[in-house]
């Protein structure tokens, strides 16, 4: 796999057709959808069809997975992130206001999220069902670290709320 902010080459054992409509599911980056490009002998390039907004956050999360894995920058989280297959939730706030937000990304001690809002660090709220503080800000949301680790298998169910 080759990957850039615009376009991600696929080895595959089953391609597709020029213009084909495909969603890729990378454990690392979550559901990125576009069109094939090219086809080779051994797979397909295809464009990944973003906006400028969601183009800039998964550009930052390229350059941050880059480093890691080239041992510039380390992964200092204590458990596995996952991205979730539906981002969309809400985050339930003090006063009993809720907003809407995407999750980037989890784990059972806690949440990545962007939304309309940059709440400072310490403060109390739900994502989903689950209740946290927001620990840290990002470039693109912030971090929650929920109260209580959280049950993997449940987990994403529990955040996930429309």
């Amino acid at each position: 796999m080759a990957i850039s902010p615009h376009e991600m080459a696929l080895a595959v054992p089953v391609s597709g057709f020029k213009g084909e409509r495909v969603t890729i599911n990378c454990e690392e980056f979550g559901a990125l959808e576009g069109n094939i490009e090219r086809v080779s002998e051994y797979g397909f390039t295809m464009k990944i069809a973003m906006n400028d907004q969601e183009r800039a956050k998964f550009a930052a999360k390229l350059e941050w997975f880059n480093q890691v894995q080239n041992n510039v920058a380390s992964d200092g989280r204590e458990h596995k992130r996952i991205v979730p297959k539906n981002p969309h939730s809400t985050l339930l706030l003090a006063d009993g206001s809720s907003v809407r937000c995407f999750v980037v990304d989890y784990s059972v001690s806690g949440v990545a999220v962007s939304a309309e809002l940059e709440p400072k660090v310490g403060t109390p709220l739900a994502v989903g069902k689950v209740v946290g503080r927001v620990v840290r800000n990002l470039p693109a949301g912030f971090a929650v670290k929920f109260i209580e680790p959280q049950e993997p298998g449940h987990l994403e169910r529990l955040i996930i709320q429309a």
